[in-house]
């Protein structure tokens, strides 16, 4: 294992314990999202200095953020109020709000972003036994234009566009399904053009333009192929933390060119965060990589690893977890 070391960082404080729940690269800079309800934007390269921006959200409980324009510096936010909001980080606080839409439905959970189609997605949790996947038009945005009821049984935790279809969309469930979505119909009984049966969903995105993983609330790991019409898992690793040795799996993130993927996972008896590479040898021909780890000794302490991501060519890795506090580890 290859370790990297901690070379700079930044710690929330407040009367309360603050978890720092997620990190989103931008142009601009590195914004993250904390349970004080706090947008904030940081320099990359100078973390300890703390935030050059900081906002305070009105979801009531910040519960998911994602970058709507990630060159523009444009982040949409979502949590329990049921609003979902986009936030302009190239401007000053008090104007960074760009745009506000809904509010008057259930908690949202779960996110997406199509800017090539003026396009947000969200997710609701379960409340009246509906839940929804909610889209809205943001260049026409007092109404969602559709609005799935009957797609998933219960909450929607997870939602992601296809990296090169903008009409269609990944959603995930604690209903243990994860479905492939074509946005260009409306009918909610064939919306649905692909489905597969995982078990409640906790992670799931796509891997490239025909693949997807899903990781569910107890660890389960799988690969599937949209292309597969048995939708019978392509890679089945089952219980992950017994595979890789880990707690938990904080998230997995393709790499660019389809050059695999990487598995970021935690361990808080350990105090250790590793990042194992989710290599591809061919067509749907996936394996994790134990001899290709890299380790982040320390990590966060014995609290976990909420999020952690990179900027496309530098040597960085940014962490950020539940001891309130964002990381920078190098070489």
């Amino acid at each position: 294992m290859y370790n990297l070391n901690c070379t700079d960082g930044y710690q929330y404080t407040g009367s309360e314990a603050i978890y720092v729940l997620d990190l989103i690269p931008l142009a601009t800079g590195l914004a993250a999202i904390a349970s004080d309800q706090s947008l904030c934007l940081f320099d990359p390269t100078r973390l300890s200095h703390g935030p050059t921006k900081r906002i305070r959200t009105s979801h009531g409980n910040l519960a998911v953020a994602k970058a709507y324009n990630a060159a523009e510096s444009i982040v949409a936010t979502t949590g329990e109020n049921g609003s979902v909001s986009l936030w302009d980080l190239r401007l000053a606080p008090a104007q960074a709000l760009a745009l506000q839409l809904g509010g008057t439905t259930s908690n949202l959970m779960s996110l997406a972003c199509s800017p090539s189609s003026f396009t947000l997605a969200a997710g609701t949790e379960l409340a009246d036994y509906q839940a929804s996947v909610l889209l809205w038009d943001i260049r026409s945005a007092s109404q969602p234009r559709i609005q799935y009821n009957e797609v998933h049984s219960d909450d929607v935790t997870e939602l992601n566009f296809h990296p090169l279809e903008p009409n269609v969309l990944l959603s995930g469930s604690t209903d243990g399904l994860v479905n492939i979505l074509d946005l260009r119909i409306s009918d909610e009984d064939d919306v649905v053009i692909t489905a597969f049966n995982h078990g409640s969903v906790h992670k799931a995105a796509f891997l490239n333009d025909t693949e997807v993983f899903a990781i569910s609330h107890d660890e389960k790991f799988a690969l599937y192929s949209m292309a597969d019409d048995n939708k019978a898992a392509t890679l089945d690793v089952g219980d992950i933390r017994e595979v890789i040795g880990c707690q938990y799996v904080a998230n997995i993130y393709p790499k660019a060119q389809g050059a695999g993927a990487v598995t970021g996972a935690g361990a808080q008896d350990q105090q250790l965060f590793k990042l194992i590479h989710l290599s591809k040898s061919g067509p749907e021909t996936w394996a994790l990589d134990k001899d290709s780890v890299v380790g982040l000794p320390g990590a966060h302490g014995s609290e976990i690893v909420r999020s952690f991501c990179f900027f496309d060519g530098q040597d960085v890795v940014f962490t950020c977890g539940e001891d309130g506090s964002v990381k920078a580890w190098r070489p």
